[in-house]
């Protein structure tokens, strides 16, 4: 399986919000409040995002489903922003496990969140604290 590349994100960004999650059933809401904050509106029902923002709302999503699923609670989202790209982060508190890129598995049978982080995303990235393991991607402000 690939490794992804360990780097913190750019140390320019500033975080613009911040979300903890316990499982799930809140991942929904996390979509909801990222679409309210990137774009200033209320998605509505059957209403579909802008290319960014829905990028950035599939890929929190993605990877708040890892950090969910196989690292230790609470998930930590953040939403950064520098100047030329807002920066996507999921820290969860596994900080023995490294993220690996789900390169052999069958279609279907899960784990592509990386993979299509790489895909839609500017870059992605991992780096640890001493308490955290982070994850981040970023994408194109504007």
């Amino acid at each position: 399986m690939g490794q992804l590349t360990a780097s913190p994100p750019p140390p320019q960004a500033t975080e613009m919000r911040r979300w903890a999650l316990s499982d799930a059933a809140d991942l929904r809401g996390l979509r909801a409040s990222l679409h309210r904050e990137l774009t200033g509106n209320v998605l509505g029902e059957g209403e579909s995002l802008a290319e960014v923002p829905e990028s950035v709302a599939l890929i929190a999503t993605e990877l708040a489903t890892n950090a969910l699923r196989h690292g230790i609670p609470p998930t930590v989202v953040r939403l950064l922003a520098t100047d030329d790209c807002l920066i996507l982060e999921v820290a969860d508190h596994d900080v023995e496990s490294l993220p690996e890129l789900a390169d052999s598995r069958p279609v279907g049978d899960g784990g592509r969140g990386l993979q299509i982080a790489r895909a839609l995303s500017l870059g992605v990235g991992w780096y640890a604290t001493d308490s955290t393991k982070n994850v981040w991607a970023s994408f194109p402000r504007g």
